[in-house]
């Protein structure tokens, strides 16, 4: 159930990027990221709602065993980063070409964690 909340995600991402919704697109972005992740959890028995601990997660069984590179760690981190700073930064304004950015890093990320699902 997870990763179709994570395609949900991203094409509310997909659809405020064309709306020109740059903070809720990046925001979406970010969720389709989250779900994903989760759906490895969940696959693996694991039930976490907390956005830190599903990256320690992916980290310590996928990224050290070699099956995900750390760089998609280290995009999970930044993206989570950058939702706290949107939601609780009052300055902090996302523009468009980070929001574009952010939509194709989900994209792939969901790309990965659906082939991870698959093995």
């Amino acid at each position: 159930m997870s990763i179709k909340r994570a395609e949900e995600w991203l094409e509310e991402a997909k659809k405020n990027l064309a709306y020109g919704s740059y903070r809720t697109s990046l925001m979406a972005s970010y969720m389709a990221m989250f779900h994903a992740a989760r759906a490895i959890l969940f696959r693996d028995g694991w039930r976490e709602k907390s956005h830190y601990c599903v990256a320690r997660y992916l980290e310590e069984f996928y990224v050290k065993n070699g099956k995900l590179e750390e760089r998609w760690i280290e995009l999970l981190n930044r993206m989570r980063e950058l939702r706290h700073e949107d939601q609780y930064d009052i300055v902090y304004e996302p523009d468009e070409e980070e929001v574009k950015e952010a939509l194709n890093i989900a994209k792939n990320f969901l790309k990965l964690m659906r082939k991870l699902l698959e093995e």
